[in-house]
């Protein structure tokens, strides 16, 4: 029956997203053991319902259906209703994800709409978004309530073939192969570089169509790829300056106000899907600064101190810690917080300013968005500079101005809905990503965000010697998975390489234990997603290939082999080539979907080199940004302090000596001790050369 309450059992939840639908006439349980007995003890079908805060879908189908009071008559008399935050439960939403996919036969998305037994939480149906009315092919949500409901009661044998072939399906997906017959070698580098070419946009860059995504671990990849043979790389070198050079200048790229929204819904770039996603503006801030040292162009860096500065603007809480999204939506319409009319964006400037503005961002061409504009690149700086007959200087200025005086406007709307739990994975990210690019453009501001951001972390989502998944004003909860340890870990390696701190180091051996102890597959190689004590479920998810974020066994075997190499720790450096051969068939199969472990690949075959500098505060910093001032993405330098403590490992050893000193080392074989500047440099360059060879 419809429960009296004015809120359901949705309101003691910390997520954004379930949050939303506490006022639901539907009688929603979050996923756990009052539902799932409650469903066992009346033979009751369960409605799964996974999404997240800025779906718009989800928006959508909650307004036509779950905030109807018939149909949620209808759900609360016939299921057991289950709210899922995909984002705080990774496992439930990629397990299911699956068994959509091999029921359907084709990929799901959100919302995520599943029936499952009440016995065992078995799928027997499932969907995406069902309308209140048949259209477009699908049923009404009404309607299928009922059917599956009475197709469950009068075939029950059918579906317990069913379920067995799919939990047997479901069992052989992600399985580790045979990692003692694998041979690693290059070829699959090599392969995923001709992939990306044959799927690039020669026209408008990156790969494939619409809707067309960043895909930031296929360009950081082709950077890679680029910096390690330049000669034979520059087609790839090519490939990802080109795609990041349009993605910056398309309306992906918010013009006013910084970063990236999740994809575009054409091919050129212009109009993306607006909700703006912690995950993937994460991941392009380290591409864009990275790109800034391979290409040396303003745009790249410029794109990365957008990104940055909006991140610490709008997404970073005082406490610390980074938020997840920006809903598309803003008084019930999507991008509306982002759009503009001519006659609003002429009054706000003067006529010269709004003469250069409307050609810069393409207000002086036909509407673009439902009869408003959303501002792009239609003509650059120095384009314009030649039209007008002025220098680009002059130019650049009045666009700034115009910039600062629109963004002013902007943030007098009604603002898209923040999501503002804090994901330790997706902050590890963020951390790595404001890491990168402050010791690139030399801002402290990007390196302190990220201290504060970990320090957040430790503090709030690190209990009784376990790592927690979410908070929400500061309550923690849910045991973490494999990607908070592994994207926390890579976070903090790249931290220390930016600004030293003792206890770091520390906690990133803690990450790296717990990764080994709780998550590896002794007998398989590679890391579960979900730790050894997780709550059972109907698979123990594995996956190494990379989706909208990079692949948590990818990432693990970087910066395990990172560690690894650094402290000389053999127990990391085997376990990173145990994930490299579990995934070799996949990695075989399909390169190009499998970027980060390639990255780890590349990394296993030629180890990287790492510099610890000893010094003292008047010359640290110069010793250090001259090993870091080029882009060799396969170098990892510390700059230690002569008075750290704590040091562990083969950095025990590396002691001061004098003013400063170096240690380089390539995997485990290391030089004499450098000791002079010159010296250092000269090293550096021999390794450059030979590394281009």
């Amino acid at each position: 029956m419809t429960p009296t309450h004015c809120r359901n059992r949705l309101a003691d939840q910390t997520s954004p997203y379930l949050l939303q639908h506490a006022d639901n006439p539907v009688d929603w349980y979050p996923w756990g053991k009052e539902a799932l007995d409650r469903a066992r003890r009346e033979d009751k079908i369960i409605l799964l319902s996974v999404g997240y805060s800025a779906c718009h879908w989800c928006h959508v189908m909650a307004h036509e259906s779950f905030e109807d009071p018939e149909t949620a008559r209808v759900m609360n008399e016939l299921y057991v209703n289950i709210k899922v935050d995909r984002e705080e439960r990774p496992d439930l939403d990629r397990i299911y994800q699956t068994a959509h996919q091999l029921l359907a036969r084709r990929p799901g998305g959100w919302p995520l709409t599943m029936f499952l037994t009440p016995d065992g939480q078995t799928p027997v149906f499932g969907g995406t978004y069902f309308p209140r009315t048949p259209r477009h092919g699908l049923p009404a949500f009404v309607d299928l309530l009922h059917r599956v409901e009475e197709y469950f009661r009068s075939h029950r044998q059918e579906l317990e073939q069913q379920n067995r072939s799919l939990l047997d399906a479901m069992a052989s997906i992600g399985a580790a192969g045979d990692h003692g017959s694998a041979r690693l070698h290059p070829r699959p580098l090599q392969e995923a570089e001709e992939q990306l070419r044959q799927s690039y946009d020669q026209e408008y860059g990156g790969f494939g169509g619409a809707p067309k995504f960043p895909h930031p671990s296929n360009i950081e990849l082709l950077m890679r790829r680029s910096a390690a043979a330049p000669e034979s790389g520059a087609e790839s070198r090519r490939m990802a300056l080109e795609t990041l050079r349009r993605m910056a200048e398309g309306g992906i790229n918010d013009q006013l106000g910084g970063g990236f929204c999740r994809y575009s819904v054409d091919q050129q770039w212009l109009i993306p899907h607006f909700e703006k996603m912690l995950y993937d503006n994460a991941q392009l801030l380290p591409l864009y600064a990275q790109a800034s040292q391979l290409g040396g162009e303003a745009l790249l860096a410029d794109t990365a101190r957008g990104i940055a500065d909006w991140v610490m603007r709008e997404m970073q809480a005082p406490q610390g810690g980074y938020y997840s999204a920006l809903d598309a939506d803003s008084e019930g319409e999507e991008g509306r917080y982002y759009v503009w009319d001519r006659e609003q964006t002429r009054s706000l400037l003067d006529p010269e300013t709004y003469r250069v503005v409307a050609a810069h961002w393409g207000l002086d061409r036909p509407a673009n968005f439902e009869g408003h504009w959303h501002l792009h690149v239609a003509r650059d700086a120095s384009a314009l500079a030649r039209k007008l007959g002025r220098s680009q200087a002059e130019v650049q200025t009045l666009i700034d101005a115009a910039r600062t005086r629109l963004l002013a406007a902007r943030e007098k709307r009604v603002r898209p809905g923040l999501d503002d739990k804090v994901l330790t994975a997706w902050n590890g990210l963020m951390i790595r990503g404001m890491s990168i690019a402050g010791r690139i453009l030399g801002r402290e501001d990007y390196l302190e965000s990220a201290c504060r951001a970990l320090d957040y972390l430790r503090q709030t989502h690190w209990r009784d010697g376990r790592l927690l998944a979410t908070s929400k004003d500061g309550q923690a909860h849910l045991m973490a998975y494999l990607d908070d340890h592994a994207f926390l870990l890579d976070g903090v390696l790249e931290l220390l390489q930016s600004r030293w701190r003792d206890g770091d180091l520390d906690f990133a051996v803690t990450l790296a234990e717990l990764l080994l102890e709780r998550f590896e597959d002794p007998d398989g190689g590679g890391f579960y997603f979900t730790a050894h004590d997780h709550e059972s479920l109907i698979q123990r998810p594995r996956s190494f290939s990379d989706e909208a974020i990079p692949a948590g066994n990818g990432i693990a075997a970087q910066a395990l082999a990172r560690l690894g190499h650094l402290l000389g720790e053999q127990r990391y450096l085997t376990a990173a080539q145990r994930v490299l051969e579990a995934a070799w068939h996949g990695i075989t199969q399909t390169p190009y979907a499998h970027a980060s472990l390639l990255v780890a690949l590349e990394e296993h075959l030629v180890p990287p080199e790492t510099v610890v500098l000893r010094a003292g505060p008047a010359v640290l910093p110069q010793w250090q940004r001259r090993c870091q001032d080029e882009y060799v993405p396969g170098r990892m330098v510390l700059g230690i302090p002569q008075d750290a403590a704590g040091l562990t490992g083969m950095l025990a050893e590396r002691s001061p000596r004098g003013e400063a000193v170096a240690y380089v080392c390539r995997g485990l074989e290391c030089l004499a001790p450098i000791t002079g500047l010159r010296a250092l440099e000269e090293q550096l360059g021999r390794v450059s050369q030979r590394e281009a060879s």
